[in-house]
């Protein structure tokens, strides 16, 4: 808890706690990159390589992440390439940011990476998103970016929006659809 002579001396940390999610097969150099550029604006609660055995069941790996580093994260940022709207963790983390019941709502955001299959006018189609992040896009709780735009002062306005929408947008979360049982092709 954050104390008032903390506030006013200014040494309260006022950033905002922030789960990266990523394929990691395909997205590993842009999280890195990410978080190497921006980590210093926000709290990091993400999956580190190496620290769930995907040898673990299915239901142990969702619990898990919902209950070790989504239910603390104010906001799930998913870095988005080509890949990524096939991965079920992508699906469970993007589920458990939107489960009022882990830890409260997660601002959502997506970060459109180089490596995204951009249409040739520069636009995206929703169904090259992960199906959860695109629902919440159609619906305006959540919001896209272009990898390539990104600044310190963008980025920290972006993920203090997303934080807003928490509560301001509420009532637009879409997290209607059956999670992932598994990758798809």
């Amino acid at each position: 808890m954050v104390t008032a002579a903390e506030i006013i001396l200014g040494t309260a940390d006022e950033r905002h706690k922030n789960f990266v999610s990523f394929y990691h097969q395909d997205d590993e150099t842009y999280r890195t990159a990410f978080e190497a550029a921006f980590g210093h604006l926000f709290i990091n609660k993400s999956v580190k390589t190496g620290d769930i055995d995907e040898d673990n069941s299915t239901d142990y790996i969702k619990r898990l992440i919902a209950e070790d580093y989504i239910t603390d994260a104010s906001v799930v940022t998913v870095l988005v390439g080509p890949d990524t709207k096939k991965r079920k963790h992508v699906d469970w983390e993007i589920a458990a940011g939107l489960n009022k019941k882990v830890g409260g709502y997660s601002g959502l955001i997506g970060i459109l990476l180089p490596t995204f299959p951009w249409a040739s006018d520069r636009k995206f189609h929703y169904d090259d998103l992960p199906p959860r992040l695109a629902a919440n896009v159609k619906a305006g709780y959540a919001s896209l970016y272009d990898w390539n735009t990104l600044n310190a002062a963008n980025i920290e306005t972006l993920i203090d929006q997303a934080f807003l929408n928490r509560k301001d947008k509420a009532d637009l979360i879409d997290n209607s659809l059956q999670l992932f049982s598994n990758n798809r092709p």
